[in-house]
């Protein structure tokens, strides 16, 4: 415009009148001014400064015009571009006719119609275009700048006008309200003269990368450098996490420009205030072993069940969120049981529920980045479409130290369709829980046996032995007990209160999580079921058994047989072993050898067997019993609090009114529980109101089961009930609740086998039962034993009464 108007004015103040009525007064030159143009500095040639003075209403108003003399109108003129419209200026006039002669620019032959441009306003599908040109660079030109951040370019050499915003910032805006308002937003202004001082009307390249909702973004690039990072270094825009994963030049040049402004509190981030990190520098990174992989679940959440829904239809979030079982599996199979790489992000600070806005209360975590084998776990999960990136506010800082990694690996994720984005449909897995039901873990028990040993995963861990398996072969969790071994059990909510942990109970837990949780166990072997939903197996996992693992350290206790072989740890520190002559090896003496003790026989049963208790510990049974009682007279148990559990210690109260030590043995109903008496071997059918818990402080950890099962040596049990019947009436009334001498022969499949000799007069009481006829002689083929077998059948043989003497007609 400037130009135009200099060239109709000439340098006399005798023009004047042929501008709009002014005068025109020549005041001086100027010289040297620069601009940024190309990546050089060019300077404008001689001009001449002209006054204007105007009239506007009587008053009199003056400005200044720059009559350029060696201007670029010479230059428009000569290359045909442009026509003189002022016959005065000679110079000028002589230029164009130089043009006309060399048919220059509209002189030429058709008026220039072949160089009209086909400008190309509108895109029909902008996301197909920009996917066309596959992010490779092309030529343009800034046409208008609207602010900072967005510009118009003409494309070439097609001539698409397009419109194009700044992959991965935003600069302050000029904000159009409804009422047709501007709000001019801080520092827009400047942000605006800032790139188009340095743009405008540029030759630049730039890189359309993605087209998101219509709105095509790109990076300019200027032989003088990237204007994107330009404006953030200098804090006239901040980085945004939406664009940012589909920028090319690299996301840490951005983030670090926009450090750089942070820092030096630059325009927008005057009043930026860095966050305080409350961690010590040596605690932001370690190396750790990764133990297990779960989802957060608050403490304070509780589920909330239809009355007469299925259970079947119970919603399980690890296998019923979709691909929520693919991702843990994924982390289990990569992490459990390695070392792995941790950088502290942040500290994400304790929420209530007031500020969730309802949602349960979140405790104080602790954010990082687990990688391994430098690759970071969280990128493979994003990558793989197992998990989405979280969107954090413009100005929260608390992120993931690698969050445009996250951000681009997501959109390769959505691009390629992988997991989540997948337009499949969604894996279902059906899994049958049957650790809480009786007749399902019946029903699938031979299934499991049939199958042989199997292979788990172990899903939890309740205690030392006590284990959830998730059995993928045969899609099923089931609760596990470990075969032969029992663990102390930690703390429970009871309804009569919190029940206190048995010692060790904590260590071995952990112990079995540190060694088995969420790792495949196999081979795994069924052996049993109780009447509750839970198998005895023995797991087995890397080829080492469980049991014998936690055996070795001491953590359970099982049969007599091995408490000699402990090495004397956790559970078993203060454990006095026994002295070795009363431990009776006879399988291996040449001969017999007699070693009876006293016991005091306590129940006979119909089977011919025996229990008893040893007199030498009679006295701290009674001491145990009297202080039991003691407590609960004190504090008696609240009727009906206790719920019977197959295998649980318990207390009794028997027929006599009083209460006693036991085990439950079968539940059938709260009316009928099965239990057995551990210091007296009794049974009996009681209800759950008569049982209550056992007081840790006479547990069979203070005292063991008094009660030991016996059944006579060298005898046969007879099959003929009554025949047995008769036998079983002549010990009871001979032996029960009297004491006598036991002396152990040889080990049986349930109980040991023993003769038993009556206290007084020595006498053996099997024997006499061989003499009376009532039971018959069991051969044995030991040759220590060979004499007491040989002697008995002597007095079978003389005395053929009963048993013998009705074998014929029996036949």
């Amino acid at each position: 415009m400037a130009s135009a108007v200099a060239a109709q004015v000439q340098s006399n103040p005798a023009s004047a009148p042929q501008l709009q009525r002014g005068i025109v007064k020549m005041v001086g030159e100027h010289k040297g001014h620069k601009y940024w143009s190309g990546g050089a500095e060019t300077s404008i040639s001689v001009a001449q400064c002209i006054e204007v003075q105007r009239e506007n209403k009587g008053r009199l108003k003056r400005s200044c015009l720059i009559f350029v003399v060696n201007s670029v109108v010479c230059n428009l003129i000569f290359t045909g571009l442009s026509a003189c419209f002022s016959p005065e200026q000679a110079r000028l006039c002589d230029l164009e006719d130089q043009a006309k002669a060399a048919k220059k620019g509209l002189w030429t032959e058709g008026g220039g119609a072949h160089t009209v441009r086909d400008l190309k306003y509108t895109i029909e599908n902008p996301r197909n275009f920009v996917d066309s040109i596959h992010q490779k660079p092309v030529n343009a030109i800034i046409e208008h700048v609207r602010d900072g951040c967005i510009v118009r370019a003409l494309l070439l050499p097609d001539y698409y006008l397009v419109t194009v915003m700044l992959s991965g910032i935003k600069c302050p805006t000029f904000k159009r309200e409804a009422d047709g308002s501007e709000t001019i937003e801080p520092f827009s202004a400047e942000a605006k003269f800032f790139t188009e001082s340095r743009l405008l009307q540029r030759d630049v390249q730039i890189i359309l990368e993605s087209c998101p909702n219509q709105v095509i973004l790109g990076t300019i690039l200027h032989p003088n450098g990237n204007i994107t990072e330009l404006l953030l270094k200098e804090g006239f825009a901040r980085c945004v996490d939406w664009s940012m994963a589909v920028y090319t030049q690299g996301a840490e040049k951005l983030r670090a420009a926009e450090r750089s402004a942070k820092e030096r509190k630059v325009r927008i981030w005057k009043d930026y205030v860095a966050p305080t990190a409350n961690m010590d520098q040596k605690d932001r990174q370690f190396v750790a072993k990764l133990s297990q992989c779960h989802n957060i679940i608050s403490n304070d959440l509780k589920q909330i069940h239809e009355k007469n829904k299925d259970k079947d239809k119970r919603f399980r979030p690890l296998y019923d969120i979709p691909y929520m079982f693919e991702a843990r599996e994924f982390l289990r199979k990569k992490l459990i049981g390695k070392k792995v790489n941790v950088t502290v992000d942040y500290i994400r600070a304790a929420t209530s529920a007031m500020e969730t806005g309802g949602v349960p209360a979140f405790p104080e975590r602790t954010c990082a980045t687990v990688t391994i084998g430098g690759i970071n776990i969280a990128e493979a999960l994003v990558s793989k479409g197992l998990a989405t990136v979280i969107r954090y506010r413009q100005d929260d800082d608390q992120r993931s130290s690698h969050y445009d990694e996250l951000l681009a690996a997501e959109a390769r994720a959505i691009k390629n369709g992988k997991g989540l984005h997948s337009k499949k449909e969604v894996p279902i897995h059906r899994v049958a829980d049957i650790s809480g039901e009786t007749q399902k873990a019946k029903q699938f028990l031979p299934f499991l046996q049939r199958a042989g040993r199997s292979e788990a995963v172990v899903e939890y861990v309740f205690s030392g032995s006590r284990l959830k398996l998730y059995m993928p072969k045969e899609t099923c969790l089931i609760t596990f007990l470990l075969a032969g071994i029992e663990c102390p059990r930690g703390s429970r909510n009871m309804p009569s209160g919190m029940q206190v942990a048995e010692p060790y109970s904590e260590e071995a837990t952990i112990f079995t999580k540190e060694l088995v949780l969420q790792r495949e166990v196999r081979p795994l072997q069924i052996c049993s079921c109780h009447l509750q939903p839970v198998s005895v197996a023995l797991v087995f996992t890397s080829l080492k058994w469980v049991a014998m693992w936690l055996w070795c350290i001491g953590n359970y206790r099982s049969c007599f047989k091995l408490w000699k072989m402990c090495v004397y740890r956790q559970l078993w520190a203060n454990y006095e072993e026994k002295p070795k002559e009363e431990v009776a090896q006879l399988t291996e003496e040449k001969e017999r050898v007699a070693k009876y003790r006293a016991v005091y026989v306590t129940e006979i049963t119909d089977g011919l067997h025996f229990f008893a208790q040893d007199v030498e510990t009679g006295t701290k049974l009674e001491s145990l019993m009297e202080s039991m009682r003691g407590e609960i007279a004190a504090q008696p148990p609240v009727e009906g609090s206790f719920t019977p559990r197959r295998g649980d210690f318990c207390i009794a109260k028997f027929g006599d009114g009083e209460w006693y030590r036991a085990r439950i043995e079968k539940v059938e109903s709260p009316a009928k529980v099965h239990v057995y008496y551990i210091d007296y071997g009794n049974r009996e059918i009681l209800s759950s109101t008569r049982l209550a818990a056992l007081p840790p402080a006479f547990s069979t950890r203070t005292l063991l089961p008094q009660a030991t099962e016996y059944t006579f040596a060298f005898i046969q049990v007879p099959q003929d009930e009554d025949a047995r019947t008769d036998a079983v009436d002549s010990v009871v009334r001979d032996i029960q609740n009297t004491q006598c001498l036991l002396n152990v022969e040889y080990s049986g499949i349930v109980c040991p086998h023993v003769t038993l000799q009556f206290a007084d007069s020595k006498d053996d009481v099997g024997l006499g039962l061989v003499k009376e006829g009532l039971v018959m002689v069991d051969v044995r083929k030991e040759k220590h034993l060979q004499k007491m077998v040989s002697d008995k059948h002597a007095h079978a043989s003389n005395t053929r009464t009963q048993i013998v003497r009705v074998e014929p007609l029996v036949r």
